[in-house]
């Protein structure tokens, strides 16, 4: 499994327009419109992971992985029209820093997906 690359990028750079109202004084309309960029940029990045060699012991593991990344994207799925949308910007905000976090943690299980598939196939410890 591989995630596409720029994924890590995306996420700080959604993480970095979820903060500029408060640090820049962005217009909240400018905000808004940011957010929804960045939210399409990280959403492709989840959409475009690729299955590796399903074989062993990895495949119970890339299969998590695959329904994690389907549920983040729902998440995310529900979440940008509001950005638009929703009154509350603030409310808006905390959840999608929490699902930044939670993308990222994502990430990371795929890229430990992966170590551990080239750590078996140069013969690592087992």
């Amino acid at each position: 499994m591989a995630v596409a690359g720029g994924t890590s990028d995306a996420l700080r750079a959604l993480d970095h327009a979820l903060d500029a109202p408060r640090g820049a004084g962005v217009p909240l309309g400018n905000w808004r419109w940011a957010v929804r960029q960045r939210l399409a940029t990280v959403r492709d990045r989840l959409v475009a992971e690729t299955l590796g060699p399903q074989e062993g012991w990895l495949a119970a593991r890339g299969g998590a992985a695959f329904r994690e990344r389907n549920s983040l994207l729902t998440r995310l799925s529900a979440l940008t029209p509001a950005v638009l949308e929703e009154h509350d910007a603030e409310e808006v905000r905390r959840d999608l820093k929490r699902l930044v976090i939670d993308i990222a943690h994502h990430v990371q299980h795929v890229h430990d997906l992966v170590y551990d598939d080239v750590e078996m196939e140069l013969g690592g410890e087992e």
